[in-house]
């Protein structure tokens, strides 16, 4: 089992926030720091500072850390051109030392994409598909080569393809609740499937989704992660956990209604990640939205991540 902070900047976080988070999230022992997309806040609020780019923060975090991987959950299709996003993120890649995690999607937030003149066409889950079969297609292609590619939304013309990501096989997260698509997609390009927000029994029913579309590919579900997302509110009193729902613009009593949700002390954490882990998540992404409650990422690390299981259960022949 993996364990990631997912943290959504959008909300009012400077990078220097974001660079603390990520140096606390390192020095607790956390798998990665995975961060949204998004340029605009989401919601009523302060809208200061302003949105950050994701590559572009990701770059710097590269930089100022040395062993917690990196990515986004997940970039836009939309937001950018599929041979810059190519070069983007092999280059963040080089400059973490081969750290990096590429998450994709496409894109959702239209009142977003016009408040940055941004493009959003109505039908985006071609374009989805085009941006993945370019950018994997321009890293795998081996130096020397060249590549090119014509669909309905873009063209590579005698692309060199450069250049390359530091890893052999770039991780990449395809991830959502489409029913037939998105777990065809995942099948075909991804590493990693993600779910998330979502109670326990719609975390089973995609994740047999996404494996029966790995059986249609012909490909084997075993070599395709599984992962979930949670929204966590994470502390040691009652107190501790209103007031950091509050701190989110939220009510404690409301945030537990949501199955997708986890709030507790350890004993609560854990057994949600090992409920997870019986469906056959093999990553648990906590969602946590404030990024100056770095006592909440303290508790959550020094507290809980030492008592979650790392090994994923195996499973029996019987039950394969």
């Amino acid at each position: 089992m993996e364990y990631c902070v997912f943290t959504e900047p959008q909300q009012g976080f400077s990078y220097d926030d974001q660079l603390a988070f990520a140096l606390a999230a390192e020095r607790l022992g956390f798998d990665a720091f995975i961060r949204s997309d998004h340029y605009l806040r989401m919601g009523e609020g302060d809208p200061l500072p302003g949105g950050t780019d994701a590559w572009t923060t990701l770059a710097g975090l590269a930089r100022e850390t040395s062993t917690i991987r990196l990515g986004t959950l997940v970039s836009s299709a939309t937001h950018r051109w599929p041979g810059v996003l190519a070069v983007q993120v092999a280059q963040v890649d080089q400059m973490s030392g081969g750290r990096v995690e590429f998450g994709l999607g496409t894109g959702w937030a239209e009142r977003e994409h016009r408040a940055y003149g941004i493009p959003f066409p109505a039908q985006r889950f071609g374009i989805l598909e085009e941006q993945l079969a370019i950018v994997t297609g321009m890293w795998s292609t081996p130096v020397g080569e060249r590549f090119g590619f014509r669909g309905t939304h873009y063209t590579i013309e005698d692309s060199p393809a450069l250049p390359k990501p530091v890893q052999e096989r770039m991780p990449v997260i395809v991830g959502g609740g489409g029913p037939r698509r998105t777990p065809a997609l995942a099948a075909r390009f991804a590493t990693e499937f993600n779910i998330g927000f979502v109670p326990e029994d719609v975390v089973a029913e995609k994740f047999a989704g996404v494996r029966a579309a790995c059986d249609d590919l012909g490909r084997d579900p075993a070599t395709l992660k599984l992962s979930v997302a949670t929204p966590t509110l994470a502390g040691a009193s009652e107190a501790d956990l209103r007031r950091r729902a509050t701190a989110i613009g939220g009510d404690l009593a409301d945030f537990r209604t949501h199955g997708g949700n986890v709030a507790g002390g350890r004993d609560e954490i854990v057994a949600k990640v090992e409920r997870l882990r019986a469906l056959g998540a093999q990553r648990v992404y906590f969602q946590l939205m404030d990024l100056r409650d770095l006592d909440q990422l303290e508790f959550l690390g020094s507290e809980v991540l030492p008592h979650l299981p790392r090994q994923h259960p195996v499973e029996s022949p019987e039950s394969a």
